[in-house]
């Protein structure tokens, strides 16, 4: 609990701290970008000729890896990262904890008094972790403890820092004694594998030489900064990371001045140091900015192979937190840590490569660009047909709080498209032959300004599925949650309808192929069209348009997980070699439980937090208030009396609701999931109406306008 004494002790430190002044600044040089990174050069520098050959045949063109070259890789890693102070080495995987796990062995081998240091080709292809305390969905009962991490080639090894020594990290994916999947890369490697068959099988139907095929990722991360005092006597921010009571301050985000405004010092120091600390891993972090909300920020990389991208944003969130601590701040990754206030997301920009084209760049004129239509039809097509999988993969107890909130997209999936792409399909649906609306220049009426160029379409920040210039965006996932699930289903459902595109493609004949195709893409949009929506998604006449379309509006979590195991979705994702059934039902049973126990907690801690701090507090208060008042009548004075006994009965009726409603959170906490969360929505707004009769001296816990504030 934050006395009087510890929250002016921490506000007063937080104001003391150095804001940095103007210095002159050294000469920039980021030779250290991708220090710490077995990437492509150093794997030419460190390992024979002929291997090197081998493994980049593999990492770059996607042949199968040669088991034989595991020796060499492995004493080329570990001189490299012994050079660099490495003492350990871990398989870096990604469990369905939904973070990263890690255990380190050192590559000490003593013999006798003369010890050498050892990493084997064994060492570096395979590990056996216990597997028996990571969720497994009841794949693996708790006493069959074997599994396995196989080595990722496709994502270089790194080397993470920590202290005085360091640790050479190798992704792997993570499988049980049974071979089924038990993290969140194999079926994301899956996917990739069968989106890039399906875009081969398609650019055959063109005619086109075979390619390699890029998915590419470029996942912005939001995220707030809390100065680490508040943070540590919020115990519902420690344990859930959001804030289970708090009233709203009465300045937040409504004058709408923190959105790209002027970056506080210690804020920007911070920002310094996690780009450097990113570009010696060889991340491209590229941008930083305040977002809508007070304390609210946002960093974005530059576009990487999808894997890659991923095992990447896994590391930033983490360089977030660690370099947070080390300013003395924490950072929250929670979807919804402020009530009243946006939330963070984690916008996920996807495209797809063909060699060197962008399949998702319309051109000079997309109207005439069959293959970027062709593509767009299937993406449209995979949308409409499997919302409910892309609803799903981003179904958390915090994004909840988020999806639909006058903020981040809605539970219903759309695609926007933009006036362009919009008009140029509704030309081929109705066989008109407009090119759509080309780009012109936008004058400002200011001579001294340059004429800029207007984009094709505008933005639609509204939108969960938004096509943006050559790319789209996928704005649903939480910015908590790894980008794994989302682009594993999006890869999935674009291959099955590039898939179904390219066997009918396949039997038109070469003289009548572009008629034929035109048809096609005709028929297709037209049956799938309903899925485009360039609107307001946040208005209520979208829910009901939608519902009128068919359209699924799956609000929450537990709606939208029962999809996962659906007959249709079973046959999609066994198809394509994604997930077996077995892996499907254990997924839905992992995230079943894992939202059950998330809600729990967070009841049991409401009930814990109103019972033990807020409760007591509520008494005190009421207590002086009430001797204040026996004192004045005593001494029979007038004035001043009925202010006090006003003050006693809002204090009285506030606690008699707070009793009230705990009664009701602990019936509810032995009940389903619903009853929680109606139960502490009702403590909630009975103990933030009682901040507001509270001294402010005597309330137990920081404020909101203290934590968005004061940083």
């Amino acid at each position: 609990m934050m006395s009087d004494s510890t929250r002016t002790q921490a506000i007063s430190a937080i104001a003391s701290l150095p804001v940095g002044g103007a210095s002159e600044s050294a000469p920039v040089s980021i030779d250290y970008y991708g220090a710490d990174v077995f990437s492509t050069e150093v794997m030419k520098k460190y390992l024979p000729k002929d291997t090197a050959k081998t493994l980049l045949a593999t990492i770059q063109d996607g042949l199968p890896l040669n088991a034989d070259i595991a020796a060499d890789v492995a004493h080329a890693m570990k001189q490299w990262a012994l050079e660099r102070g490495a003492t350990h080495y871990t398989h870096w995987f990604q469990p369905m904890t939904g973070s990263t796990a890690e255990k380190h062995d050192s590559f000490l081998d003593p013999k006798g008094m003369e010890p050498i240091m050892s990493f084997s080709g064994k060492n570096l292809i395979v590990s056996e972790p216990d597997a028996s305390s990571f969720p497994s969905g009841g794949l693996r009962c708790t006493f069959e403890a074997r599994g396995y991490t196989a080595w990722d080639p496709t994502s270089p090894a790194f080397i993470k820092r920590h202290g005085n020594g360091a640790t050479l990290c190798i992704p792997t994916a993570y499988c049980s004694y049974t071979g089924d999947a038990l993290d969140k890369k194999t079926p994301l490697l899956r996917s990739r594998q069968a989106l890039g068959n399906a875009v081969k099988k398609l650019m055959k139907s063109f005619g086109l030489p075979d390619e390699h095929v890029t998915i590419t990722l470029g996942p912005e991360q939001e995220y707030f900064l809390i100065d680490k005092n508040f943070y540590l006597n919020r115990p519902d921010l420690v344990q859930t990371g959001r804030t289970l009571f708090g009233a709203p301050p009465a300045k937040h985000q409504q004058l709408e001045d923190h959105y790209f405004g002027s970056i506080k010092p210690r804020i920007l120091n911070f920002m310094s140091d996690v780009e450097q600390e990113l570009w010696r891993l060889g991340i491209p972090a590229k941008t930083r900015h305040n977002e809508v909300a007070p304390a609210q920020f946002e960093l974005a990389p530059l576009f990487e192979d999808v894997n890659l991208a991923i095992d990447h944003n896994m590391l930033v969130m983490e360089v977030l937190r660690q370099q947070a601590s080390k300013h003395g701040l924490v950072c929250l990754l929670h979807e919804k840590p402020f009530a009243g206030v946006n939330g963070s997301g984690k916008h996920n920009n996807w495209s797809i490569s063909y060699g060197n084209k962008n399949l998702l760049d319309p051109g000079s004129d997309p109207q005439q660009n069959a293959i970027f239509l062709t593509v767009l039809t299937a993406i449209i097509e995979a949308v409409d047909k499997h919302s409910d999988l892309l609803r799903n993969s981003v179904a958390s107890a915090g994004n909840d709080h988020r999806l639909g909130a006058n903020e981040a997209p809605p539970a219903i999936i759309s695609i926007f498209l933009g006036a362009q792409l919009n008009e140029v399909i509704e030309n081929m649906i109705n066989g008109s032959s407009g090119c759509g609306k080309r780009n012109d220049t936008l004058k400002i009426g200011v001579d001294t300004l340059p004429v800029l160029p207007r984009d094709a379409t505008d933005r639609n920040r509204t939108s969960p599925f938004a096509f943006t210039g050559n790319k789209f965006e996928f704005r649903a996932p939480g910015s908590s949650q790894s980008c794994a699930g989302p682009m594993m289903t999006l890869n999935t459902i674009v291959a099955e309808s590039l898939d179904s595109l390219a066997e009918e493609l396949s039997s038109f004949a070469p003289e009548t192929f572009l008629p034929q195709l035109q048809e096609t893409l005709k028929r297709r949009i037209s049956e799938h069209k309903r899925i485009i929506f360039n609107g307001d998604n946040y208005s209520e006449e979208w829910v009901k348009e939608a519902e009128r379309r068919g359209l699924p509006n799956l609000k929450n979590t537990m709606t939208a997980l029962h999809t996962l195991v659906n007959e249709k979705n079973v046959a999609l994702f066994e198809k394509y070699g994604v997930f077996s059934r077995r892996e499907l039902e254990s997924r839905f049973e992992i995230f079943l439980e894992e939202y059950h126990r998330r809600i729990r907690i967070e009841g049991r801690l409401s009930w814990e937090m109103a019972a033990t701090i807020i409760l007591p507090a509520l008494r005190n208060e009421y207590g002086q208030t009430v001797a204040a008042l026996s004192r004045a009548l005593e001494a029979r004075r007038t004035n001043g009396t009925a202010a006090l006994q006003k003050l006693a009965d809002k204090l009285g009726d506030a606690l008699d609701s707070i009793v009230s409603d705990l009664d009701t959170l602990e019936t509810a906490l032995t009940s389903c999931h619903e009853d929680i969360l109606a139960a502490m929505s009702r403590l909630r707004t009975s103990v933030d109406a009682a901040e507001t009769l509270v001294n402010d001296r005597s309330w137990p816990l920081p404020k909101y306008r203290e934590m968005l504030f004061i940083y």
